[in-house]
């Protein structure tokens, strides 16, 4: 029987999840997200060609596996046929392999207005991509779904209505002019050829592949410390990263998830606004940023850059039933002289385990054992503590450089 496995990030976004996803799903039928919107960004590096995805899974730059936009993503049209059409270009097919669920919520250009304004006065630090606001007209019961593409006459009064719904907040509240809404109906339309060839009922096509025995890889976007419930609230994305979001966002119930994998760095890093416990200002920070090249995939934003935070790691492995962990950028802590664990909190404050570091070069290697013992050190201390092994070391950016354990 086929093995069907969830793959997460356990801090803030960024933990590498594109690389392991294309590593993973080469003996994969099916790759599918279920939640997040365009302000993903999965990169994945191949015989020195750098791929970042953004909508798409990342299994699609494997010729035999099938990808799956679930319904708990937020599209945004545009973006999402100019992935296409990029990847398309190298030679990927989407003919019989790529599906998209009707039941997604479209991203529109008052949305992405909206949430430009709106962060302008709340400093949570949004992509600006109007992720947050079509969530909120999906839990409003006000979205425009791809499926609504189906029927030209009713999409038109459904954009009317929800257009004149959101001119009134540019204009009363934020006192921005409004959108003219036939060019946001002509601009939906414009990419009607995406419902035409890759619109399905999703929760039938995954029960069909279930009943199948396809194996199933779920893909995670962001991170479980940015889930709408569970993050560092209210600095936190629109949708639920956490495990339970694959059942909400794809309509397949949790006993069909075998393994989950969690992935987290071998230190910190954080986008954006929000709390950052184990945040570094000085030099350490500064080594970590330039060796991790930390800068968005999907922003180019500078990431925040600290050590590893124990204590949250292992709450964001019982939140999530993790069985496996990965850990990845080993590689980027190799000239650190002194490296630093957060292992529990003192009035806030985060106390800390010393490591010497390993000095010693560990991209590239692929076997356990030859690993620097230093650096072994601090992973069995890591696995210890938050009472999870780690199957997956990741000791660069291609898709070979990972010890399988």
């Amino acid at each position: 029987m086929s093995e069907n496995t969830l793959i997460l990030g356990l801090q803030w976004g960024d933990e590498g999840k594109g690389k392991i996803v294309d590593n993973l799903s080469e003996s994969i039928d099916v790759v599918c997200r279920f939640q997040g919107g365009h302000n993903a960004g999965h990169t994945i590096k191949v015989n020195g060609q750098k791929t970042v995805l953004h909508l798409i899974p990342s299994g699609i730059l494997h010729n035999n596996t099938k990808c799956l936009i679930g319904n708990g993503v937020v599209l945004a049209l545009d973006a999402l046929y100019k992935e296409i059409k990029h990847l398309q270009a190298k030679g990927i097919s989407f003919k019989d392999r790529f599906f998209i669920s009707s039941a997604c919520s479209l991203i529109l250009p008052t949305h992405i207005t909206l949430d430009i304004v709106k962060d302008k006065k709340e400093s949570i630090g949004t992509t600006g991509r109007g992720i947050g606001p079509a969530y909120e007209d999906k839990i409003g019961r006000r979205a425009i779904r791809l499926g609504d593409l189906g029927d030209l006459k009713s999409l038109k009064e459904k954009i009317y209505s929800l257009v004149k719904y959101h001119n009134r907040l540019l204009e009363n509240i934020y006192q921005h002019k409004p959108h003219d809404a036939d060019e946001v109906f002509n601009e939906v339309v414009k990419y009607k050829e995406l419902h035409d060839k890759y619109c399905i009922d999703s929760p039938q096509t995954m029960h069909q592949w279930i009943k199948n025995d396809k194996s199933i890889l779920f893909e995670g976007a962001q991170g479980t410390l940015l889930d709408i419930d569970h993050g560092t609230y209210p600095y936190v994305t629109s949708s639920s990263t956490t495990a339970g979001g694959v059942s909400t966002g794809l309509g397949i119930g949790p006993k069909f998830i075998d393994k989950i994998i969690g992935i987290t760095k071998a230190y910190t890093t954080r986008v954006g606004e929000g709390p950052f416990p184990t945040e570094l200002h000085d030099e350490s920070g500064s080594m970590l940023a330039q060796k991790g090249n930390e800068f968005g995939a999907t922003t180019g934003r500078p990431r925040r850059c600290g050590w590893l935070d124990l204590v949250l790691l292992k709450k964001a492995i019982f939140m999530n039933s993790v069985t496996d962990l990965c850990i990845t950028k080993l590689d980027v802590l190799d000239e650190m002289q002194e490296i630093k664990v957060c292992t529990n909190y003192h009035n806030g404050v985060p106390v800390y385990k010393n490591f010497e570091g390993w000095l010693a070069k560990t991209e590239g290697i692929t076997t356990f054992s030859d690993l620097p013992e230093k650096a072994r050190l601090y992973i069995q201390f890591v696995e210890e503590f938050v009472e999870c092994s780690a199957s997956i070391i990741s000791t660069g950016p291609s898709r070979n450089q990972t010890i399988l354990r």
